[in-house]
């Protein structure tokens, strides 16, 4: 098979397909007026509510000293962890690590703040699940659609 490289700026093969063009992922370039469409889809997407609320909410778990200081500790229990099962092959320090782990982490998901942040990325996430199901089934509805239109009959007036 022949690779041609043509002016719409990518390579792609000819052959036996029947005309369907097979593209390299790596290769694809998506249309400028798609990419457009898509920043201004993000530019809306984060004047939400919802992103301005896990944006509030960063910014308070950020600058409060009980939640960092828990963070401060999880993170530091957690290369101790890592030195005890990986170093030291200390099976039984490591689960009283670990153990210390899931305490710190319980009180910091019992901080209301920590609460209201883990909800809006919930709430972000859930909204951007959305969106990007309401794109994937219009398409998936125009390829259906597109797919089930029964083929032209050539010129000549002869059928299959």
């Amino acid at each position: 098979m022949e690779t041609f490289a043509h002016d719409h700026g990518h390579e792609h093969e000819h052959g036996e397909g029947g005309g369907i063009l097979s593209f390299d992922n790596r290769d694809l370039i998506v249309r400028e007026d798609i990419m457009a469409k898509a920043k201004e889809l993000a530019h809306l997407i984060s004047t939400t509510e919802e992103v301005s609320l896990f944006q509030r909410a960063e910014r308070l778990i950020q600058n409060n000293e009980k939640v960092q200081g828990l963070i401060a500790q999880i993170k530091k229990k957690q290369k101790e962890l890592v030195a005890f099962e990986t170093t030291f092959k200390n099976e039984k320090m490591a689960e009283k690590i670990q153990k210390e782990i899931d305490e710190l982490q319980d009180q910091l998901d019992e901080l209301p703040i920590v609460q209201q942040f883990q909800q809006s990325q919930v709430d972000v996430n859930y909204l951007l699940q959305s969106v990007i199901s309401v794109v994937r089934d219009i398409v998936a509805e125009k390829v259906d659609v597109e797919a089930a239109k029964p083929a032209e009959t050539p010129a000549d007036g002869y059928g299959e």
